[in-house]
């Protein structure tokens, strides 16, 4: 489930070169902080720490503590994603907006077990940004979207994945996002709709930050 969020992490981990604020960047798998090297930022980011926490019947898997430049949509960001065999990702970022800050701790979404009647399909791929089956999840909470969240890495290593499941409305508002550094690229993008079941029989969206920290 490592593969599952990669989004807002990998674009904490990826930061292109630019003006404006210099931010601590840094990853932590285990502890909720870390301290890092100073790195420059595009014009339009802030400085960012994003918490995700993956959680399998109600259990902690794992925790992931994250800093550096993100784009000023994420700040105050809440949301979770949930898939097949009772798995939730939970995350929360938070921002500050001058050189080398440090963020608040982020908040993240409460556990809501309340079934709200939408019914999504499920899956996950790991080696493609296509998966498509009839397993489905019983959303409950705030997740009122059915979700398609393809990752894309290109580059000196390459991979894609994708997951189907129940997701909150706030991830599914940030569209496409890419990041790019050191001759990797990458792009992911949520494609939601509200629909019972999810039928996305026709289209074509995590996390893979930690195995893309450690490639680059």
């Amino acid at each position: 489930m490592r593969s599952v969020l990669g989004f807002l992490a990998v674009l904490l981990a990826l930061v292109s070169a630019g003006q404006a604020l210099s931010c601590i960047q840094c990853v932590s798998p285990r502890n909720p902080s870390c301290d890092g090297l100073s790195v420059s930022c595009l014009l339009d980011n802030v400085c960012g720490a994003s918490y995700t926490v993956t959680t399998s019947d109600f259990s902690v898997v794992t925790g992931n503590y994250m800093r550096g430049c993100v784009t000023k949509n994420q700040c105050n960001l809440q949301g979770s994603i949930s898939v097949i065999n009772n798995v939730m990702n939970r995350i929360g970022v938070s921002c500050c907006n001058t050189d080398n800050c440090n963020p608040s701790f982020p908040t993240l979404p409460a556990v809501n077990t309340t079934f709200n009647e939408l019914v999504c399909r499920t899956c996950i791929s790991a080696d493609s940004d296509w998966c498509y089956t009839k397993d489905t999840v019983h959303c409950t909470g705030d997740e009122n979207m059915c979700l398609l969240q393809t990752t894309s890495i290109t580059g000196a290593v390459s991979m894609n994945t994708a997951l189907r499941g129940c997701a909150t409305k706030s991830l599914c508002d940030l569209g496409q996002q890419t990041a790019e550094n050191a001759g990797q690229k990458v792009d992911v993008r949520f494609i939601c709709t509200s629909g019972t079941a999810g039928l996305y029989s026709g289209l074509t969206l995590s996390l893979v930050a930690i195995l893309l920290t450690n490639i680059i």
